[in-house]
């Protein structure tokens, strides 16, 4: 395994020996007349994992987020979403730009709409009111702490959005670190949504790309939509094809990233760092103040050490990811203490 020694986000993976090999040796076509054989086959695996009739390769997580949420929307519908979720805070207001919709966030607990909330936030019917059309749902919720939504609480809200007339997007970016850390299949997370966007290119370590699955209908608008914004690849099995490797290698393997979060964070502790989230998968959030540490501080212990990481104010995110071991986190606790000591 390469070393990626880098706290800054699980996105930063690099792709395994056997991605490497897949690029070189995939069967290609144009995929935007359908004839890639490595792209149609990814989407065929993706769909099936996770229970739906289609798929679609994207280029990214908030592309798969775009074209799901336009396929279920028309412009100047109002959307239901978390407060602090992906698609509202970190997606450059693509559903506003793109698709004249309106986005009604609502506060979450760790990350989840209760079925209350959702009731509470959809406007009666009014011309004056936008029409709400669609409940998004994040899974794992980053900003919460890399929680994972359980299938009681995905089917509570899938429930009432049913009797609300809402569809409902998952942004399951993170779904398989979800699935493996409530230890269920994916099938049972992702049945409780009309599409699914889901990430290759974080945990998973593929090098490019995300899925969009759902319905024949609404991969069908989403194609056209991913057309719209760019998105129609050519000979894209050359990077479909560490994503089929991403998908059947890689997955059961995100529970070490899960052991390894936690091994950090009980270390970190022990020095007298501050644990901000329940850490239940690959995230570990801090806060630094109590050793009177600022940002600075942070990141030149951290460059000291040979990692790379972010830091604002007294506090940061930190993701583990394929390329760290358990063996890195003990050498960095140990030289963290060290420096701590000084």
């Amino acid at each position: 395994m390469e070393k990626n020694l880098d706290f800054r986000s699980d996105t930063v993976t690099l792709p395994t020996p056997e991605m490497r090999t897949a690029i070189a040796e995939a069967k290609l076509g144009d995929d935007v007349y359908g004839e890639d054989p490595t792209v149609n086959e990814l989407e065929r695996l993706a769909a099936d994992m996770l229970g739906k009739e289609a798929g679609l390769f994207v280029t990214s997580g908030t592309q798969g987020n775009a074209v799901s949420v336009l396929a279920q929307t028309s412009r100047g519908d109002e959307i239901l979403l978390e407060a602090n979720s992906h698609i509202y805070l970190n997606e450059v207001g693509g559903l506003a730009v793109i698709g004249s919709l309106m986005p009604k966030p609502i506060p979450g607990n760790l990350g989840w709409i209760t079925p209350e909330d959702i009731r509470g936030a959809l406007r009666p019917k009014n011309i004056h009111y936008p029409e709400s059309t669609l409940l998004c749902i994040e899974n794992t919720h980053n900003t919460a702490g890399g929680i994972p939504l359980t299938v009681e609480q995905l089917k509570a809200d899938w429930d009432v959005a049913q009797e609300l007339g809402l569809g409902v997007h998952l942004d399951g970016a993170r779904i398989f670190n979800a699935a493996v850390a409530l230890k269920v299949n994916v099938k049972e997370l992702s049945q409780y949504a009309d599409t699914v966007q889901l990430c290759l290119s974080k945990g998973l370590a593929a090098p490019v790309g995300s899925v969009v699955v759902g319905t024949q209908d609404l991969i069908t608008k989403a194609r056209k939509y991913r057309k719209m914004l760019g998105g129609g690849m050519r000979q894209a099995g050359v990077i479909a094809a560490p994503g089929i490797i991403a998908l059947t290698q890689m997955v059961n393997r995100l529970a070490k990233d899960h052991v390894n979060a936690r091994l950090l964070a009980d270390g970190l502790q022990k020095l007298g760092i501050k644990i901000l989230n329940h850490v239940r998968t690959n995230m570990v959030f801090i806060d630094f103040a109590d050793l009177g540490w600022n940002d600075a501080d942070w990141l030149a212990a951290c460059r000291q050490l040979g990692w790379k990481t972010r830091a604002r104010g007294t506090g940061t995110r930190l993701c583990l990811h394929y390329g760290i071991e358990s063996d890195d986190i003990h050498t960095f606790l140990d030289g963290l203490s060290r420096i701590v000591a000084s």
